[in-house]
C-alpha cells in the first residue's frame, strides 16, 4: 500500500482521518471538528470542479459535510480511506445537483413552449364561436325589418324593453309582442329546442 506523501516532509500529528471519521461515527463533536478541517478543503474543490459554480459548491458541500457527520457510522474503513468515502459522497451530490438543474431547465422550456402554442381546444372554440356568430347574423336577416330592429335594440345595444318602446315610439305591449315573435323565429332558424 502506498504511503501518504506530504509537503512538509512529516505526517500530520494526531490521529488520520479514518480514525477520526470512526470516531464521528461515536458521537466525538471534537473528532468532527478536525474531521471537517481535513475533509472541507478536498470535498469543495471536487464539487466545485463538477459544478462550477461557486456559491452552489459551497452549498453542496456543506450538504456533504452534514451528511458525513449523519451517516459516519455506515464508513467501512475496510473498503476504503475515509477521504475516498466522502469525496465519493460529495461527486454524487454534486452530479445529482447537475442532473436536478438540467432537469429543471428542460422542463422550463418545455413549459415555455406549451405556454407559445395556442391549445387545440381555444381554436375549436374560436372556430365554434365564429361559426355561431355567422348563423345567428344569417338568422337575424329572416326576420322583419321591425323584428330585426327590435332584437338589435334589446338584446345587441342592452335597452330594456320600455327604452325600445320609447326611442321607436310604439307601445310596449307592441314591442314585446314583436320581440317574442322574433325570438321565436331566431330560435327555429338557429335549431335551438326548448
Amino acid at each position: 500500500m502506498k504511503e501518504a506523501v506530504h509537503i512538509s516532509g512529516a505526517p500530520p500529528a494526531g490521529p488520520g482521518l479514518d480514525e477520526l471519521l470512526v470516531r464521528v461515527a461515536r458521537g466525538d463533536q471534537e473528532a468532527f471538528s478536525s474531521l471537517y478541517d481535513g475533509l472541507s478543503g478536498p470535498v469543495l474543490g471536487l464539487v466545485r470542479h463538477v459544478l462550477r459554480d461557486p456559491a452552489q459548491s459551497e452549498e453542496v458541500a456543506q450538504e456533504v459535510l452534514v451528511e458525513v457527520w449523519r451517516t459516519a457510522a455506515r464508513y467501512q474503513p475496510s473498503r476504503g480511506s475515509a477521504l475516498g468515502w466522502a469525496l465519493t459522497l460529495a461527486h454524487r451530490r454534486a452530479v445529482d445537483r447537475v442532473r436536478s438543474a438540467q432537469a429543471a431547465a428542460t422542463r422550463e422550456q418545455k413549459a415555455a413552449l406549451l405556454e407559445r402554442t395556442p391549445a387545440y381546444d381555444e381554436v375549436v372554440e374560436q372556430v365554434e364561436a365564429r361559426l355561431e356568430r355567422e348563423q345567428v347574423r344569417r338568422c337575424l336577416r329572416t326576420l322583419t325589418e321591425v323584428q330585426r330592429q327590435s332584437v338589435t335594440l334589446a338584446y345587441y345595444r342592452g335597452l330594456t324593453y320600455r327604452e325600445v318602446a320609447e326611442l321607436l315610439s310604439v307601445p310596449l305591449g307592441t314591442i314585446k309582442t314583436r320581440l317574442r315573435d322574433g325570438l321565436i323565429r331566431l330560435r327555429d332558424c338557429l335549431g335551438v329546442t326548448a
